[in-house]
């Protein structure tokens, strides 16, 4: 099993930013493909970002891309999320997941093998 641990979040104004990381404990994630979603009061949970197993492939969501950053460390088993630029739309409880497979085709969809706790980002204007 594999554990996910969210951390960086917090209160920013807006134009502010963010370092997440999501700390991966009981197994390697090196192998796997990992995203950060989130999830606003009262909205479903969206993607955000996601990242192949090797860190050479990337995908945004349009809402974030240009603004935020998704890198990895496979010798520390973490991923980050760089937030730039925020705006209070951005509010929301992140979430890190990650999949067995090393690249996902779809990576909205929320059916990943693991999910981490998540981490309250709150951007005031």
């Amino acid at each position: 099993q594999v554990q996910l641990v969210e951390s960086g979040g917090g209160l920013v104004q807006a134009g502010g930013s963010l370092r997440l990381s999501c700390a991966a404990s009981g197994r390697t994630i090196g192998s796997y493909a990992m995203a950060w979603f989130r999830q606003a009061p009262g909205k479903e949970r969206e993607f955000v970002a996601g990242i192949a197993w090797s860190g050479a492939s990337t995908v945004y969501a349009d809402s974030v891309k240009g603004r935020f950053t998704i890198s990895r460390d496979n010798a520390k088993n973490t991923v980050y999320l760089q937030m730039n630029n925020l705006k209070p739309e951005d509010t929301a409880v992140y979430y890190c997941a990650g999949d067995t497979l090393p690249t996902r085709r779809n990576w909205k969809l929320t059916d990943y093998d693991y999910w981490g706790q998540g981490t309250q980002v709150t951007v005031s204007s």
